[in-house]
């Protein structure tokens, strides 16, 4: 499949007196400002407009605002930081505010809550940073490194260099207000897709016609599909259920859902794998509405695109902008973990485990221990937290009992607020240290349940890093974690620790540490295919600009059934139902999810760095590093690059080291 590629940034011909300008500030500030000015002037010409003022206007500004003592722009970087700071802080809990509505389960109040959680109370803010000339400030005093400049010497920077960098890099391009009300309102619309996709599953029954939910119920897909998935391993007769919801999920993926079973209308037995009701025809299908919304994600990038001149994809922005990782490096890194011959081992004891050959479905199987019956973990949970109220009230407790010092668990702990979601769980961030962390999770009806439980612990992973990266970073301007891919390796840390939080036993420790060693690379691998669909599909959309929903349904369809031929078949046999594109991420987050993968080589790598340290101190460290770049936040964190063989080699020997324990037991 072809590699994007992207257009260098244009270098016309400035219609302004740029060297007039540069000779007078070297004469005012000295022959020593002659490649600062130079480079600032050049810079500030190339983006300045005609509506900014005229070439009188642009020199005025340039000789007013151009700072020639060196000692001065650090005051300069201390200004920007705190008006960015305090200006994206507010109105980033302003949006979120204006959300909650839209984002957490409760009562609709029609399309009142729609308007509400697409009003944005500054829709043209990049544009205003540039009418009233902050950016220009930036762009003319501030060397802006790009990447390769940023990963070849940011790991020798001091933190205020790395802050330097980071506020000559906060102002990115001039998007007009009704490009912002565009992205806006379809990005909303893509995620309020995702978030109220719920297949109703009352009427489905499987191979043998049994019934399995209750009339009423319904799954958000792909996450509740799948977790139905996973909880049948430990359900007598769950394989038949298993190869039901995967066709559940084939037909949320086609797009074949019949509209009556979307509607509830249809109340007799629905057969997915036939997609039939009552054995009769099933009507009217939903159609390729998943990939209109994909369609709409196009639209966003393409018209961001033009005012991206330095990004001037998707691809790019996400993987060079957004994760400073270059996409060719994500890449490679996926290709290691589906190519490591660990998975094979780890497919022989996933059989073992099974007892059976492995089928499709079972990329999902992630726990090689006997697990614990479904009831059991919800009895275990009611019985510590009861409902959310009760979980947020016991973060205190729960943190102290992971190590946290009594003052640090109760400063991380009463700064996180619970709350139940109306679709999957998530996160949401202080940007100001005087805000709180949201936590979103799922719930039973009056309690919270071991889904939401576990959800509940991976989103306290971010919550934690996210209040460490906002409290105890050196600078504002470094506050967060370089990329998601950071934020998730945390939260796969605090997820895998839920179990001893519920104090549930443990009975062989060593072959617990080498069983969860391998269950990293079952879901890192997992997550890995579709992370490389989706990037092969962008690539596809590039080249086919004018692609309609039916046809990046066919090409998703495709890149899943080429993925699993390569990575997945010799293992989990031929799969008729395109699993890899079942990821709602694809829709509501694109490009997202790479950072799955990478989080789970980052948490792999943490893990191995922590074993025989303090949790709880080296998260403080590592989550208060700042942001910089991922691999020297690594290289700060545990003293290594991201990489995945890392986590294929440990693998490697937990594995070698399981199936030598099943051979002396059998």
């Amino acid at each position: 499949m072809p590699t994007s590629t992207a257009p260098t940034l244009d270098t016309c011909t400035s219609p302004f007196p740029t060297a007039e300008i540069i000779e007078q500030l070297v004469q005012t500030h000295g022959e020593h400002t002659r490649e600062r000015a130079t480079r600032g002037v050049e810079h500030t010409a190339s983006l300045w407009r005609s509506d900014d003022g005229d070439a009188n206007a642009f020199a005025e500004f340039c000789t007013t605002h151009f700072i020639g003592p060196v000692d001065q722009l650090p005051v300069l970087v201390s200004r920007l930081e705190t008006a960015l700071e305090q200006v994206g802080g507010h109105l980033y809990e302003m949006r979120r505010t204006l959300r909650r509505w839209s984002d957490l389960r409760g009562e609709p109040f029609g399309k009142v809550d729609d308007l509400l959680a697409t009003f944005d109370p500054a829709p043209d803010l990049s544009e205003q940073f540039w009418r009233q000339k902050l950016a220009f400030v930036a762009r003319l005093n501030l060397d802006r490194p790009d990447l390769d400049t940023m990963l070849r010497d940011g790991a020798t920077w001091s933190t205020d260099q790395w802050a330097t960098v980071r506020i000559s890099r906060a102002f990115g391009p001039r998007i007009p207000s009704d490009v912002a009300d565009l992205v806006r309102t379809l990005s909303f619309k893509a995620g309020k897709f995702v978030s109220e996709f719920h297949v109703p599953v009352g009427t489905l029954v499987d191979e043998t016609g049994d019934r399995w939910f209750e009339p009423d119920r319904a799954l958000i897909a792909h996450w509740l599909i799948r977790e139905e998935i996973r909880a049948a391993y430990a359900v007598e007769g769950g394989l038949a259920r298993q190869r039901a919801l995967m066709w559940v999920m084939r037909r949320h993926i086609d797009g074949t859902i019949p509209q009556s079973v979307m509607d509830r209308t249809a109340t007799g037995d629905w057969n997915a794998q036939a997609n039939t009701i009552d054995g009769g025809d099933c009507g009217p299908v939903l159609g390729p509405i998943r990939y209109e919304h994909w369609c709409d994600n196009v639209r966003v990038a393409q018209a961001l695109d033009t005012h991206h001149h330095e990004h001037p994809t998707a691809l790019r922005r996400k993987f060079d902008l957004e994760r400073e990782i270059p996409e060719d490096e994500v890449v490679k890194q996926l290709e290691l973990l589906l190519e490591a011959p660990a998975r094979a081992g780890l497919a022989e004891l996933m059989r073992q485990r099974l007892g059976r050959d492995l089928e499709p479905q079972d990329i999902y199987f992630d726990e090689l221990a006997t697990p614990t019956a479904a009831a059991d973990l919800d009895a275990a949970v009611r019985d510590r937290f009861g409902d959310h109220r009760g979980f947020e009230l016991a973060l205190p407790k729960v943190l102290e009992q992971l190590g946290y010092s009594h003052g640090d668990a109760n400063f991380l702990g009463s700064r996180i607020k619970v709350e139940i979601a109306r679709g999957a769980g998530h996160a949401m961030r202080p940007y100001l240290p005087e805000y709180t962390a949201w936590l979103r999770t799922n719930s039973l009806d009056h309690e919270l349940g071991w889904d939401g439980f576990d959800t509940a612990m991976h989103e306290l992973g971010h919550n934690i890093e996210q209040l460490c990266s906002t409290n105890f970073v050196p600078r504002p301007a470094l506050r967060g974690v370089p990329n998601t891919a950071c934020t998730e390796a945390f939260a796969f840390l605090y997820q895998g620790l839920a179990k001893s939080v519920l104090k549930l036993p443990i009975d062989d420790p060593d072959g617990a540490k080498d069983m969860a060693c391998a269950e990293r690379l079952m879901e890192a691998s997992q997550i890995a295919g579709p992370a490389l669909l989706e990037i092969h599909v962008w690539r596809w959309i590039y080249d086919n600009p004018d692609a309609d929903p039916e046809a990046i349904r066919n090409t998703v369809l495709r890149v899943a059934k080429e993925l699993w031929s390569t990575y997945f078949e010799a293992h989990f046999g031929p799969d008729p139902y395109a699993i890899l594109a079942a990821y709602q991420h694809m829709v509501g987050y694109p490009l997202y999810l790479a950072d799955y993968a990478l989080g789970h080589m980052i948490s792999h790598q943490i893990i191995q760095h922590m074993d025989g340290r303090d949790l709880a101190s080296e998260t403080r460290r590592i989550c208060s590093i700042g942001l910089l770049t991922p691999d020297a936040w690594m290289q700060r964190a545990v003293g290594s690059n991201i990489d995945a063989q890392v986590l294929t080699n440990d693998a490697a020997g937990a594995v070698e080291r399981l199936l030598s324990r099943t051979q002396v037991r059998s």
